[in-house]
């Protein structure tokens, strides 16, 4: 069930009706088992599959809890559950294939066994939850004593696929609360989700027609081309997922319930560094949290350090998906991070003006140079291997011979209805940044927080119309689905 659909459509109304109208008592319930419903939508055998790890999970925490002599060892076979589990279902059939390539060095022909195994929906981010909740009881935290609870916990609708990562500290606790009904809910929650859904209809899915065609045949393109389709992924991917969180940010709104922010315009980062702190800031955050800290983060020399930066940003490549290309761009966002810890010692080292590097002209330099680098990152992540992402960087630095230029062949490989889309999309990424910093400037201002009631009716049912007129004639589902 996609949040895009017509099904979601009328399955949203009808829990938050039934929510409103039941007692408090019967409301978790309620919820429980509309997430299992939403869930179970797809692919009903896999209802089980998250029951039993959140079964395993309460148990084996449970009994953590109340050891003092094993509580290592519970903590580790609680981990390695989940781990085991993401393994097998993600990571399986790609450490078949390494292996057949790696014998092939030798000349052996090793036949891999084709296991069939479907990745199930949301199963890195609900296993992501499962392992901060563990390592937080371990730390001391309390345990989550209802198992209805902790079950809604990991299965909540509106992040059950692709987010945020919740903490259980925070949503836990908003459980118990006997909520009010309250119409901000709906106001603050209506807003969300249609600007989630202008995100992804308006935006990433026209966006995805220019991306898919530049992605699938880069040799038909000229450098200027590639570099302007590798632009629009970047837009692409940020409004496709940014509208997801919305969506599930303003779903669980409409319930009473908050859940975290995940993104905080991250293309005006004015580092790498930057960036990830405003970039899917809840899988930032659990990266930090529960595997640099652990690996020794930065209480520690230099090198391991910096060790410790790689490995935590390679494995987080390759939380995105079981290949190649994905670990190839974990390994370049720790080299970035890396080398960004280098250059701020050697501006230190040569005692650099801080007047100049507080400057609005820095920062716009800083702003422009690192989107660069994370575009080029971005062709690592999209690209369907590492051989087809060499060929588009070879392309993008190759020096072009003329202008931006839209052939007729070009054009029949976009397959696109009007070929004006092309040039009008990317003349329209400058005013998509302009319109993110005059929203963050609105912000503080009290007319924005509070519009009069008739503006916020006006604005909703006008962009509503907007969705329907110039909506693409399908839509796919969200990038991060398939993680």
């Amino acid at each position: 069930m996609l949040f895009n659909s017509l099904q979601y459509l009328v399955f949203l109304p009808t829990v938050f009706l039934l929510f409103w109208l039941l007692p408090h008592k019967f409301r978790v319930p309620l919820l429980l088992v509309a997430s299992y419903v939403f869930y179970m939508s797809w692919r009903p055998v896999y209802g089980l599959l998250i029951l039993g790890l959140t079964a395993v999970n309460f148990v084996f925490v449970n009994y953590m809890a109340k050891s003092e002599k094993h509580k290592k060892g519970w903590l580790i076979a609680t981990v390695a559950a989940n781990i085991i589990t993401l393994g097998i279902f993600k990571y399986a059939s790609f450490a078949l294939l390494s292996v057949k390539d790696f014998l092939g060095l030798f000349d052996i022909n090793w036949r891999e066994p084709h296991l069939h195994i479907i990745l199930p929906l949301g199963i890195s981010f609900f296993v992501f939850e499962f392992i901060h909740y563990v390592a937080e009881v371990y730390k001391g935290k309390p345990v989550v004593k209802s198992f209805q609870q902790f079950a809604l916990f990991a299965s909540f609708f509106p992040t059950q696929i692709a987010g945020p990562i919740k903490r259980y500290q925070d949503f836990i606790p908003q459980l118990s609360i006997p909520e009010i009904f309250k119409w901000e809910y709906v106001d603050e929650g209506m807003q969300l989700i249609l600007m989630g859904l202008a995100k992804k209809v308006l935006l990433a899915d026209n966006l995805s027609l220019v991306v898919q065609a530049g992605f699938s045949h880069p040799e038909q393109f000229s450098s200027l081309d590639m570099w302007m389709i590798v632009y629009a992924f970047a837009f692409q991917i940020f409004f496709d997922f940014s509208g997801y969180t919305d969506i599930a940010r303003g779903s669980a709104k409409l319930f009473g319930y908050k859940v975290p922010i995940n993104f905080n315009l991250p293309y005006l980062a004015g580092s790498v560094a930057d960036f990830w702190h405003r970039w899917h800031i809840s899988l930032s955050t659990w990266l930090r949290d529960y595997l640099y800290i652990p690996l020794g983060g930065s209480r520690c020399s230099k090198w391991m350090n910096y060790r410790n930066l790689f490995i935590t940003m390679t494995l987080g490549g390759l939380w995105h998906g079981a290949a190649s290309h994905f670990l190839l761009w974990g390994a370049y966002q720790g080299v970035l991070l890396i080398l960004h810890k280098e250059y701020t010692n050697l501006l230190e080292k040569l005692n650099v003006s801080k007047v100049f590097l507080q400057s609005k002209l820095y920062h716009v330099i800083s702003v422009v140079f690192t989107f660069q680098l994370v575009c080029f990152g971005w062709v690592l992540f999209r690209a369907d291997s590492e051989k087809i992402a060499w060929q588009i960087i070879k392309k993008m630095f190759q020096v072009p011979n003329e202008i931006l230029h839209f052939s007729t062949s070009q054009l029949t490989v976009l397959q696109i209805r009007d070929p004006i889309i092309f040039p009008a999309l990317l003349l329209l990424l400058p005013a998509l940044i302009i319109s993110q910093i005059v929203v963050n400037w609105l912000n503080d201002k009290p007319i924005y927080q509070s519009p009069p009631w008739a503006m916020q009716v006006a604005v909703m049912v006008l962009l509503m119309c907007v969705l329907t007129i110039f909506s693409p004639d399908s839509s796919p589902r969200f990038i991060y689905f398939q993680f």
